[in-house]
């Protein structure tokens, strides 16, 4: 895309090429999609280096993983699903289906996540025969808009309409409240301020809350596994993810043998109040995270607080002084630093976890390290998220992976605790309107009066 059109233009180019889309075959659009995806995968390397180079957050063989493990997972989910035409027939109900689309999307993309972001949107977006103009945050404006150039080459190759995927090469805070205000569909995924702005646009909008990811111990389960999974989702892309794990709650009783089971693993652990309140005043400036230690080092965080660890520590782990706005560390920190809580109870662990979820992070995610499955629905149901995690990674997990039936996506809706409008994971069917043809079904069943008033039938 040109960097002299203005928004109007660009809109009415979509337009255009949705118009286009809109006639293609379940085949033609399943072919686009996949070449989305496949130019990520292949190109993962390089755009990976270009992100880090350009945003100067996170980790750059993490990067690669999430170009190659979000585009293989997104890919694998979306194809030989129905988008085009009748999906579903339930002869039964004399119910017939129809997908239609929504039109031109309106992408808001962070610089926190800005390849596999705008890569999920768009593969969702084409899927329902949408087309896609992405806003993306102007520290990460130069790899957004080389991977959607990529991508264009090769959708050009299959004679895709012009313009089905476009970019706001030059993003402002303007021009994006233009766009949102001018699509039929906004997704934005970023901070809390860009997502109340997307809701207020008068366009249906799907936007996400923040994370605040609580880790429950339990008893019955290997505590060495657990360990190695909390340290690998916490310290994956240096903790820049919502999904990445916040808050350790472990039995009291085995506490301090966890901890030391973390810092043999490659963990910092600090109990001393005066160093934690170290990292508090280094992470934290009047109420806010520092925006300087978002998907930074722990080497980074720790000079910064003035803390030496050693070269290779991986995480960060603090002991709170309390739950919940008792400390400020048990918000969510977008780095390699966790705090700790000990419990006697289930329940207390339960409590812990809910208190800091509705202090930050309501509506998100929680994790449950265990085999009991009376306290995993006792957390099911206890507790304000929208996706429960069990017995593996939040990190790289709790996105939709192979190994969980959670939706493969980068956009986490929150529901109404997050003040979101999707209590899951967005997928191509949140992009796509469904037109329901109802016919009379004469051998229907009528319910008598007494059946139809009983409790139940």
């Amino acid at each position: 895309m040109d960097k002299q059109y203005s928004v109007s233009e660009i809109i009415n180019k979509s337009k255009i090429a949705q118009q286009i889309l809109a006639g293609y075959t379940q085949v033609q659009v399943d072919q686009l999609v996949r070449v989305i995806g496949k130019v990520v995968y292949d190109n993962a390397e390089m755009l990976a280096r270009e992100t880090v180079d350009e945003t100067r957050m996170g980790v750059y063989k993490d990067k690669i993983d999430k170009c190659k493990g979000n585009s293989r997972t997104v890919w694998n989910s979306l194809k030989g699903k129905k988008s085009v035409g009748i999906i579903k027939e339930e002869p039964e109900k004399g119910l017939v289906y129809v997908a239609k689309p929504k039109g031109v999307i309106g992408a808001i993309t962070p610089t926190t996540n800005p390849i596999v972001t705008s890569m999920c949107n768009a593969m969702f977006a084409v899927k329902g025969r949408d087309t896609i103009i992405v806003a993306p945050h102007p520290r990460s404006k130069k790899c957004s808009t080389h991977m959607i150039q990529l991508i264009n080459v090769e959708l050009k190759k299959l004679g895709a309409p012009e313009n089905l995927i476009q970019i706001i090469e030059e993003p402002s805070i303007e021009k994006t409240q233009e766009l949102m205000q001018s699509v039929d569909v906004v997704v934005a995924t970023g901070g809390t301020g860009m997502v109340k702005s997307a809701y207020s646009s008068g366009k249906p909008s799907y936007g996400v809350g923040p994370g605040n990811v609580q880790v429950i111990m339990d008893r019955d389960y290997d505590d060495n596994q657990a360990v190695k999974d909390i340290i690998a989702g916490r310290k994956f892309d240096n903790g820049i993810l919502c999904t990445c794990e916040q808050c350790i709650i472990a039995p009291a009783e085995k506490h301090a043998e966890i901890m030391r089971l973390f810092v043999k693993n490659g963990a910092c652990y600090f109990d001393d109040e005066a160093i934690v309140d170290k990292f508090r005043q280094a992470m934290f400036i009047d109420g806010s995270i520092n925006k300087k230690i978002v998907g930074q080092s722990v080497q980074f965080i720790a000079n910064l607080a003035g803390v030496p660890v050693p070269e290779g520590a991986k995480v960060i782990i603090l002991k709170a002084k309390g739950k919940g706005s008792a400390d400020i560390l048990c918000r969510e920190k977008m780095c390699p630093v966790m705090v700790t809580f000990a419990y006697e109870k289930f329940e207390d662990a339960l409590d812990i976890a809910k208190t800091n979820l509705v202090y930050e992070g309501a509506g998100h995610t929680a994790v449950v390290h265990s085999n009991n499955k009376e306290h995993i629905i006792q957390a099911g149901l206890a507790l304000p998220f929208s996706r429960l995690t069990i017995n593996q990674s939040s990190a790289t997990n709790t996105g939709g992976s192979f190994y969980n039936g959670f939706n493969p996506s980068t956009t986490l809706g929150c529901g109404s605790w997050g003040n979101n409008s999707i209590s899951e994971n967005l997928t191509y069917t949140h992009l796509i309107n469904i037109s329901r043809i109802g016919y009379f079904n004469k051998d229907a069943k009528v319910p008598t009066d007494d059946e139809i008033w009983s409790l139940y039938s």
